[in-house]
């Protein structure tokens, strides 16, 4: 296949797989309002899993086709595109309330779990042994702090009565919101296949390595539907489902994605993916900051401004290095 094929098919399958993260987005959102979900619950947990989606399709055809740093690459690229380049942006759009609950438990989760990636994925380094890779018992770890993290978020935050569908947002029947989440499974199954089939030509092309286009390309690419949403919540004066998305799709992308993906294949981790999981504690640990010593629970315009400038200044050092 030639370059400019694979990339035509890197970037239909891109945009087959936000259309198809929007679709289960709808489906799944309806389906919660009849359940009488809160926003910040809806954000952090359904939200954040139609959104991690794209992630978890372009993550299970990666391990299938033995393309291990593209499944790690990529979910650290997302989560760092998430912090410090989608909260940035929807930072600009209006400051963004953090709510105590997403601030004392769900960031610290979030860092937690990068931390964890960090720490099980690094046996040459702290252990001194002759490799270094998320095993599938590291899988099973992250997929039982996966199931605490639901735990505690349908508990702390239980059905509160009759929850009134806003009036900006569509209102669609049952069948019809099924209807939606399958349609947007089938876009994201083949926009995975796409994206995995076009990116790995394209690399080879550019003479890039998986790490970095994961880390550029591939991550910020799956982080779409984040973005979207994100920006449509904060429009729509949301605050708790544009945050409450992004710190979910974090916690969902490692503890579910990668969990998923290293029961299914163990994944060696390159000594080059140690920065980038730093990169991704950073971002965590800047949130916090910003959450609470400057302004107190608010991430405000000229934070949002320094997110972004963090991450072009990353990006660009990925590219020249």
């Amino acid at each position: 296949m030639s370059p400019l094929l694979s990339t035509g098919m890197l970037i239909a399958g891109l945009a087959l797989a936000i259309v198809g993260g929007n679709l289960l987005i709808s489906g799944a959102t309806t389906i919660a309002r009849r359940f009488n979900l809160s926003d910040l619950l809806i954000g952090a947990t359904v939200v954040a899993f139609g959104t991690s989606m794209p992630e978890l399709t372009v993550n299970l055809f990666s391990v299938a086709a033995n393309n291990t740093d593209l499944a790690i690459a990529n979910v650290l690229g997302s989560n760092i595109f998430n912090i410090l380049v989608i909260l940035g942006i929807t930072a600009l759009i209006a400051p963004l309330i953090v709510q105590d609950s997403t601030f004392k438990k769900d960031i610290p989760f979030s860092l937690m779990a990068v931390i964890l990636v960090g720490a099980c994925g690094n046996e040459a380094l702290i252990d001194g042994l002759n490799f270094s890779a998320l095993t599938r018992s590291d899988g099973i770890v992250f997929i039982s702090f996966f199931i605490i993290f639901l735990y505690y978020s349908f508990s702390a935050n239980p059905p509160v009565g009759n929850v009134d569908t806003p009036a900006d947002e569509p209102r669609r029947s049952a069948p019809q919101a099924v209807a939606w989440i399958v349609v947007g499974l089938v876009g994201l199954f083949f926009g995975g296949e796409w994206i995995v089939n076009g990116a790995t030509v394209v690399a080879a092309a550019m003479g890039m390595d998986a790490h970095s286009i994961g880390i550029i390309i591939i991550g910020p690419g799956t982080s779409f539907p984040e973005l979207i949403s994100s920006i449509v919540a904060a429009r729509r004066g949301h605050m708790d489902m544009a945050v409450g998305n992004v710190v979910g799709s974090n916690i969902f992308n490692i503890f579910l994605v990668l969990g998923l993906s290293a029961i299914i294949r163990p994944l060696p981790l390159s000594f080059e993916l140690n920065l980038s999981i730093m990169a991704t504690a950073l971002s965590s640990i800047l949130l916090l900051v910003f959450a609470f010593i400057i302004k107190g629970r608010r991430i405000t315009n000229a934070e949002g401004v320094c997110f972004i400038a963090s991450y072009v200044g990353y990006a660009g050092y990925l590219v020249a290095a």
